[in-house]
């Protein structure tokens, strides 16, 4: 498999994250899949938002659960751009997509819409959360799940092959060669995050990991060239 480079949010780095604008970039500047953040709203609608709560990214403030779709739509996510739903994501780019779900919940809700658009080729999962990758996994056969870790050792392998998560994301701060050579062990797939400056690069790339998850579209671009 080719190196793959993944939009963190969109292209967070230069355009409001988890817009419609920097999902747009993202596709634009070439990147293989567009990595975004699920959470329900108060009337169960996907919403695209890393937080659970709007303060960080929005002109508003409290949490996503408490407010209706309606109201979140209200709010200024950056550079005049509105609060999108997963719906409208997968409307308005072509690429790929790795969703991050936060809970069970959230797993249900994405479950629903993968059956209504069989999105299964076209949607990979992940989470920090065990239950959750296993809970898609259940509702949707065959989809394609990664677990995300930021403090991990060697035992992540063991916590992805327990969730049949055939892909880990990890973060490359912690990364070592003893968990790469353990999850090959495992055929496991491996992506680094987050792969901001040329010298992460070259460590994930270094390693042999099988892609980077970044905030810059330079990446890309730098990729080609540190095989």
């Amino acid at each position: 498999m080719n190196f793959l480079t993944i939009g963190h949010r969109g292209v967070m780095g230069v355009e409001p994250e988890n817009t419609l604008r920097s999902f747009v970039a993202a596709q634009d500047a070439g990147l293989d899949l567009i990595e975004l953040d699920l959470h329900l709203s108060k009337d169960g609608a996907l919403v695209v938002m890393h937080d659970a709560e709007v303060d960080r990214t929005t002109d508003g403030t409290g949490p996503i659960a408490e407010k209706t779709l309606e109201e979140l739509r209200g709010l200024d996510a950056g550079r005049g751009e509105r609060v999108p739903v997963f719906e409208e994501v997968l409307d308005t780019v072509r690429s790929p997509v790795q969703a991050e779900i936060k809970d069970m919940a959230a797993a249900r809700a994405l479950a629903k819409v993968m059956h209504e658009r069989d999105l299964v080729g076209r949607v990979e999962v992940s989470s920090f959360h065990d239950e959750a990758v296993a809970e898609i996994a259940r509702l949707v056969p065959g989809v394609r799940t990664a677990l995300i870790a930021e403090r991990y050792d060697t035992d992540v392998v063991e916590r992805a092959v327990a969730v049949a998560a055939p892909t880990l994301c990890l973060d490359i701060r912690r990364i070592t060669l003893e968990i790469v050579e353990h999850a090959r062990e495992a055929d496991l797939r491996i992506i680094g995050w987050v792969v901001n400056t040329h010298d992460h690069l070259r460590l994930v790339r270094a390693l042999q990991l099988d892609g980077a998850t970044t905030d810059f579209p330079e990446i890309k671009r730098a990729a080609r060239f540190t095989a």
